[in-house]
């Protein structure tokens, strides 16, 4: 089975958002599957998500507890067969975590699973209302479902 890892800038809005959407999804399909989420940035190591993420997700009967924040190493490249970028910009900097080209090959932006999503970034609702907190999270549910029906 392939491994993933989903990656955004602090690991507290996106990337534990899109793992806990993509555990519901595998936990329910019933499969065994090694995924984890990281930041490119080490600002909030060790902190749970943030509050509005959470907020949205259990609204949506997503568990979010027990993750923590951590930081993308260039161990991970070995360790997770992909490596989902939430932007551009997180390629961009997992490409210079990790310049070799086999590595860069397991670097793929999340919504590029989706048909109608191709090149678009998830945009960080970090400084925004809830508002930007669900369309970000209906992206996310979105990518993270073509991504499972692409591989399972």
């Amino acid at each position: 089975m392939p491994s993933f890892l989903f990656v955004c800038t602090g690991n507290i809005c996106r990337s534990p958002t899109a793992e806990a959407v993509f555990r519901d999804r595998i936990i329910t399909a019933g499969l065994d599957v090694h995924y984890d989420s990281a930041g490119t940035q080490g600002y909030h190591v060790g902190e749970a998500p943030d509050g509005r993420s959470i907020e949205i997700a259990q609204g949506r009967n997503i568990d979010m507890a027990g993750l923590l924040s951590r930081k993308l190493e260039q161990k991970d490249f070995g360790r997770f067969d992909y490596l989902i970028a939430m932007d551009k910009s997180h390629e961009q900097e997992m490409y210079r975590v990790s310049p070799l080209a086999e590595h860069r090959q397991k670097v793929k932006l999340l919504l590029d699973y989706h048909v109608d999503y191709r090149g678009m970034d998830v945009p960080d609702p970090y400084y925004g209302d809830m508002r930007g907190f669900e369309h970000t999270y209906d992206l996310i549910e979105q990518g993270v479902d073509a991504l499972i029906k692409e591989f399972f």
